[in-house]
């Protein structure tokens, strides 16, 4: 059983949720505290033992991946006026991981999107990680969990998580045969179903472990929800085809291309942070519903 050594993560959306500021800086540029979120998925995915990570960008994308890069100009300023630890943070983005970048030229959708990655992925299993959602688990990542039960079982994963019944027909739900704790076999997967027919409650979460077999899958996928090449149509077939288990991940999960999920994170993460959190509380303790107008 081959190891899973490199991640995907698929970045070219529009952000349109985010207009007027994803005009210019990429969605997964947004900065949660000081960290864009882009950087906290990097960091769960080397968390997780994968240094080897490739970025689907589109379009005025190119931030994304200056932001792991060197820069000799703002390195020497830091250490000539005793900027220390700003230096080591610095230093520590460049340094988590290798980064390798494919443009994704025309909004295909998300299966497309994976499907550019065949080059880089080769005949590897491999992780994509989508690159609005983020997971807090201090303990240990969402990602981390789900390759150990990939290198249980050699088969793809998929990470899901409960979501209230009600809001089964926002999310890709999966038909599933239980096997142990939080682990199922998924036998069917249904897109944004009505709450009535929702097949359960268990929610597809952005992120995957998937074999290379899918690629084979998603060169012959034609249109479908939104006229784009969606991931989980390809997933369904794959699941005719080989055993694919869900892992149900602990942790927090942020929608960060959401504008409400957005801000649960920034006040969540804010105090989780030691030099912050006195004081942010406080300040959220005298809120009020007339201190807000």
């Amino acid at each position: 059983m081959k190891k899973v050594t490199k991640a995907v993560i698929p970045a070219a959306g529009l952000g349109t949720r985010f207009l007027p500021f994803t005009k210019s800086i990429p969605k997964e540029m947004l900065p949660i505290v000081d960290k864009p979120t882009i950087q906290y998925i990097i960091e769960e995915i080397v968390d997780s033992g994968i240094k080897d990570i490739l970025i689907i960008n589109g379009r005025n994308k190119v931030v994304m991946v200056n932001h792991f890069d060197n820069v000799p100009e703002l390195e020497f300023h830091l250490k000539q006026t005793g900027k220390e630890e700003e230096l080591r943070i610095i230093e520590d983005i460049s340094n988590m991981a290798n980064i390798f970048t494919i443009r994704q030229k025309e909004a295909k959708g998300l299966g497309h999107a994976v499907l550019c990655a065949k080059e880089f992925v080769g005949d590897e299993p491999f992780a994509v990680v989508l690159g609005d959602d983020v997971v807090y688990n201090a303990d240990k990542p969402a990602l981390r969990q789900m390759l150990d039960v990939y290198d249980r079982f050699g088969k793809s994963v998929i990470g899901v998580q409960q979501v209230p019944r009600q809001e089964t027909d926002k999310y890709g739900i999966i038909s599933k045969t239980d096997v142990e704790g939080n682990i199922y076999k998924i036998t069917d997967m249904v897109e944004k179903p009505p709450v009535d027919e929702a097949p359960s409650n268990l929610a597809v979460l952005g992120r995957y472990i998937i074999t290379p077999e899918i690629f084979g899958i998603l060169e012959h996928t034609g249109k479908g929800a939104g006229g784009e090449i969606q991931l989980t149509d390809a997933l369904k077939e794959l699941c005719g085809n080989d055993d694919v288990y869900a892992c149900d991940f602990e942790g927090r999960r942020y929608d960060i291309g959401n504008k409400e999920g957005f801000l649960e994170a920034t006040v969540e993460y804010g105090l989780r942070r030691p030099e912050l959190s006195e004081a942010f509380r406080e300040y959220l303790k005298s809120l009020d519903a007339d201190s807000i107008k």
